[in-house]
């Protein structure tokens, strides 16, 4: 993916999002402002905002509008939120290779900062001008699955009998809602049809679906993805190649791995065991084919919108995810 073509596809509209991104979180706490500053720094690829713009163009005959800059710094700031109360929740030292918040300020603290960037994205929807209540209500959905989502897979962690449909909830809560109020807020900043947004959703949902596929599936395989390989199952969460393995053995077999699972806390030597068992079950083949489905159909829901530079990058973007290694 050239990312650099498409920041200059967006030209004045991604610099004006950075720009809100930073100029939203200012305080006169210095503290704060280097903890923000850290979190920014260590960001990764804002691939939110990025989606958001995009598909603003893409609804929107290509121009972008005062609320497609605020709703997709929102989202940044949204997501970057969760993240800060995930590391506290899930005891994480490092993220992207760098120390989390939460592993040098304390957990506390961490949630502390996450929700001033709560507050903050809040800030920015309702200094908006137009559509402020239906993206506000689009907000506290996204929030709502993401608690849940959380709480699925801490109560699946426990039990280890994790369906697909189980995991499809999981992910899409966790990971695919966040994309979905990122392009659905960027169509209704441009006042977009109904139709429109319902493109919006149903790509935003695919790729979401494809994009955690990918990140499990580096979780066995390595990646440049800043964590080791194991670190799912050594968590106890059964994701979609342990799932695609455990359809090719029978019955009895498949309660034997369970239980390895189930058995993870004690017995932490588990999780090479269970590695190999994905691979000799070719529990990535199974993965990988369901990813290039979803990212296939996040791709045939733009057929309907208008063909564009905007629309093009969406595409690539989705073929990317299938791709990438990292």
């Amino acid at each position: 993916m050239d990312r650099q073509a498409i920041l200059e596809y967006l030209g004045d509209g991604w610099t004006r999002t950075l720009s809100l991104i930073r100029s939203s979180l200012d305080s006169d706490i210095d503290l704060l402002n280097h903890i923000n500053s850290y979190v920014l720094e260590h960001g990764g690829k804002q691939l939110r905002p990025l989606l958001a713009l995009l598909m603003a163009k893409a609804c929107g005959d290509g121009r972008l509008t005062a609320d497609s800059v605020r709703y997709a710094a929102a989202t940044e700031l949204l997501h970057n939120a969760t993240l800060l109360h995930d590391d506290v929740a899930d005891g994480s030292k490092t993220r992207r290779g760098a120390p989390t918040v939460a592993s040098f300020l304390g957990a506390n603290n961490s949630v502390l900062v996450g929700d001033y960037w709560l507050v903050k994205a809040v800030d920015l929807v309702m200094g908006a001008d137009r559509a402020v209540m239906e993206v506000l209500r689009l907000f506290a959905d996204t929030l709502s699955l993401l608690a849940e989502g959380e709480m699925l897979q801490l109560q699946k962690a426990a039990s280890a009998d994790t369906s697909e449909e189980d995991y499809l909830r999981i992910i899409r809560s966790k990971t695919g809602i966040l994309f979905e109020s990122a392009c659905v807020s960027a169509a209704i900043s441009v006042e977009a049809s109904t139709e429109a947004r319902q493109v919006a959703a149903a790509y935003a949902r695919n790729l979401g679906y494809a994009f955690q596929i990918k990140d499990d599936i580096l979780d066995y395989t390595g990646g440049d993805i800043g964590k080791p390989v194991g670190v799912d199952i050594r968590e106890r969460k059964i994701t979609l190649p342990l799932l695609g393995a455990l359809s090719r053995v029978d019955a009895k077999r498949q309660e034997e791995v369970r239980e390895m699972v189930r058995g993870m806390s004690d017995h932490p030597e588990n999780a090479g065991a269970l590695i190999g068992f994905v691979m000799e079950n070719d529990g990535i083949a199974y993965a990988q084919d369901r990813l290039k489905a979803y990212s296939l159909q996040a791709v045939k829901a733009l057929s309907v919108l208008p063909d564009s530079p905007a629309v093009d990058y969406l595409v690539e973007l989705a073929n990317f995810t299938a791709d990438r290694d990292r």
